[in-house]
């Protein structure tokens, strides 16, 4: 499989990308013939039914078109099915869970090791995921495996510290390697009340909060080259996403409201600079890895909208910025009678698509159902 660069620039993307606030419409008068749950429910059976293998895993392209096993993907594709489970307590959600963890095994090379570090975290993210909603222990035990492996990839020789992107980079610490890791350890914390790893939370939060954040302007930078010092100063959503995920994360266990304070700078400028300015919508990040990115910020906006604490004015501008990417992404971002969707919210899918960016939209729809239920 060919892998992406979490850095990769995206320059022409950039380039016609928001770069200045607007003012938000208020979408809610504008109805829609479908209820949220209802959406949430069409969106997650289509990635089901496009993208399930037999075998146990998520194909990579819409309706075997690409039969070939990509790791991190099938994390977020796992989570949309665990979405839909803890919205609806059906169960027939379940019964993809065992099958999906034998089988990305398998098709991983019979283990859950990676090369690369956040495609570890993201899986053992999805796994902490799968052992809170069934209390199976096999999913916990491979999750603490897991951390094992990512927490040696913490060292200070390059940067002065964080968590390194691959096994054969050692030098690249990256803000997608670092924002999923401190996530996992502030929620291996809320699950095992061990203190090493809100310890480790903390230290990796704060380490990327002076080396891979701007905190006049809220951006989270993509990396920094341990080798030459040079910084990465490219912001994408997914990386806006897991900082702030890990913002939430603090909050919810410390009561700091310096984390919401945090949170709210990093929304805002994800939905103020990482947009297409003429529609108020997540921007186009392109295709492969990059289709993944807007729905892992959707992800843990909505976790930090569920939370007390945030002004007023913010919650406002942000609600109405769910709603109009979801209405969005529903109306302008697929044909309803394929319900595929691609990189872009606002222009439907011509012929077929690939796991990340449908499970990004199923994500997008999974999260607004859950936050205005």
């Amino acid at each position: 499989m060919i892998r992406y660069s979490c850095f990769f620039a995206l320059a022409m993307v950039l380039l016609f990308s928001a770069c200045a606030k607007i003012d938000d419409p208020d979408p809610a008068e504008d109805a829609l013939a479908l209820s949220w749950p209802e959406i949430a429910d069409k969106s997650t059976q289509s990635l089901i039914t496009q993208f399930w293998n037999e075998e146990g895993y998520f194909n990579y392209g819409s309706n075997a078109s690409d039969l070939t096993f990509h790791y991190w993907p099938n994390a977020h594709a796992m989570d949309v099915l665990i979405d839909a489970y803890q919205r609806t307590q059906n169960k027939a959600y379940m019964a993809y869970f065992d099958t999906w963890f034998a089988g990305v095994k398998v098709k991983n090379g019979n283990t859950y090791y990676n090369n690369f570090y956040d495609d570890m975290e993201w899986n053992a993210l999805t796994m902490l995921r799968l052992y809170d909603v069934t209390k199976d222990e096999k999913y916990l035990a491979v999750v603490v495996d897991l951390w094992r492996d990512i927490i040696a990839a913490w060292t200070e020789q390059y940067a002065g510290g964080g968590i390194s992107w691959a096994k054969d980079m050692m030098y690249s610490k990256n803000a997608c390697s670092n924002g999923p890791a401190s996530i996992l350890a502030a929620r291996l914390y809320k699950v095992t009340q061990d203190k090493q790893y809100l310890d480790w939370a903390l230290k990796i939060y704060n380490w990327q909060k002076d080396v891979l954040f701007n905190r006049a302007t809220g951006a989270v930078y993509d990396n920094i080259n341990g080798k030459t010092d040079v910084v990465n100063t490219v912001a994408l959503t997914y990386n806006q996403g897991t900082f702030l995920g890990t913002a939430v994360e603090l909050f919810d266990i410390t009561g700091d409201l310096l984390y919401i304070h945090d949170g709210q700078k990093i929304a805002n400028f994800t939905i103020t600079k990482c947009i297409d300015a003429s529609r108020n919508v997540l921007r186009n990040e392109g295709t492969g890895d990059n289709g993944l990115f807007k729905g892992i910020f959707i992800r843990y906006f909505v976790l930090f909208l569920k939370k007390e604490g945030i002004h007023p004015d913010y919650r406002k501008k942000f609600e109405n910025f769910l709603k109009n990417n979801a209405k969005l992404a529903w109306r302008e971002g697929t044909i309803p009678q394929l319900l595929r969707f691609g990189p872009s919210w606002t222009e439907p899918m011509v012929g077929e698509t690939q796991l990340t960016s449908q499970a990004s939209a199923a994500m997008l729809f999974e999260g607004i159902a859950n936050y205005m239920k």
